[in-house]
């Protein structure tokens, strides 16, 4: 029996859409996973099997082949654990094949059965969008409130495997769960401190009204002390709200890097990132085996702090220099280039001597 369940990844920050392929066949039992899939996806196994079986589904005893189209992209997450789960229901006859082709299915499967939230939601209901080829996708609850901040889609949130069957089947019933970017006005941004609290320093004060008004980059100057940190935290408190589209912007790079809250769905306060004067060039700029937003990305439409400025290596200090100029990063691997955004606002200080 074949089934053929949809799916989505990201690369970056975009997304694509993915072709779980679930084949059984007679033979000795054995469960193998292809289309490059990375650790975390051939672990998956394990966690399928014992979800399948608790949720009161028989596992098939013969062999097992899933394939993970297009199978000359890199495949790396947990999130394709609840397509594969629900593949192999679907491939022994006891789900709706015609019905589940017209849905998505992401999510991370427990033991139990249960579904846990995966990062870089986001991305994927933007990439479903765009590609116009869904309008129905299945989510961990816990994710439903991050996807269902893109309209013009269904988004359905469950508990666990046998409830995702069971509504697919016609068995039990699922509301979309609705949030519209409405929702972003009655937000108030909350932060820790503000600017107001700040007595003094009027000179300083002024000079930093003057750069958040332009979006110009400011470099503090003096001894330990005199209230340069600070000033740069309260920063944010006074620049203008986030709107919708850089909310979506924001909060789409926050869930590929997994920093998103799960009680939230939209990042509606401005950025602060202070990394450690320690901090690598790649982790600085963004990168890696499977490329990633560095700090640079995550400070979009906010605040990049670099306190002690001069204890930063020189090459870290190097690579600022284009991101500060172009307002984005591109990174070149041998197999693809990916571009993130970087258009943040640079806070540096550091001591006379």
């Amino acid at each position: 029996m074949l089934a053929q369940i949809k799916s989505s990844a990201v690369y970056g920050i975009d997304a694509y859409l993915v072709d779980v392929e679930v084949y059984l066949s007679k033979g000795l039992p054995s469960f193998s996973i292809v289309g490059l899939p990375d650790a975390s996806v051939r672990e998956s196994k394990d966690r399928v099997v014992s979800a399948v079986r608790n949720s009161g589904f028989n596992f098939p005893t013969g062999h097992v082949t899933v394939n993970l189209a297009p199978a000359d992209i890199k495949k790396e997450g947990v999130a394709f654990d609840l397509p594969v789960a629900v593949g192999i229901v679907c491939a022994q006859g006891r789900l709706n094949k015609e019905r589940a082709n017209d849905f998505c299915f992401i999510g991370e499967l427990a033991l139990d059965g249960k579904l846990r939230p995966v990062k870089g939601v986001l991305p994927m209901v933007l990439g479903l969008k765009k590609s116009h080829a869904l309008k129905n996708i299945v989510v961990p609850d816990n994710n439903a409130k991050e996807a269902s901040m893109v309209e013009g889609l269904n988004v359905y949130a469950a508990k666990n495997l046998t409830q995702v069957v069971n509504f697919i089947n016609g068995q039990e019933e699922l509301t979309p769960f609705k949030q519209s970017k409405k929702d972003l006005d009655s937000e108030s941004c909350v932060y820790d401190v503000d600017f107001s609290e700040i007595k003094g320093q009027q000179f300083a004060r002024r000079a930093v009204e003057i750069a958040c008004a332009g979006g110009h980059n400011v470099l503090m100057i003096g001894p330990p002390g005199s209230g340069k940190t600070m000033l740069a935290k309260r920063i944010p408190t006074i620049l203008p709200p986030l709107v919708y589209e850089e909310a979506i912007e924001t909060t789409r790079l926050h869930s590929v890097a997994g920093l998103l809250p799960r009680d939230k769905g939209l990042i509606t306060e401005r950025p602060f990132r202070s990394p450690h004067h320690t901090i690598s060039d790649i982790a600085l700029i963004g990168g890696g085996t499977y490329p990633k937003p560095g700090e640079v990305s995550l400070a979009q439409n906010g605040v990049l702090f670099l306190d002690e400025f001069t204890e930063f290596h020189r090459d870290v200090l190097e690579v600022l220099r284009q991101p500060m100029e172009d307002r984005r990063v591109t990174i070149s691997r041998a197999k693809n280039t990916l571009t993130f955004p970087a258009n943040f606002m640079l806070i540096g200080t550091m001591n006379p001597c």
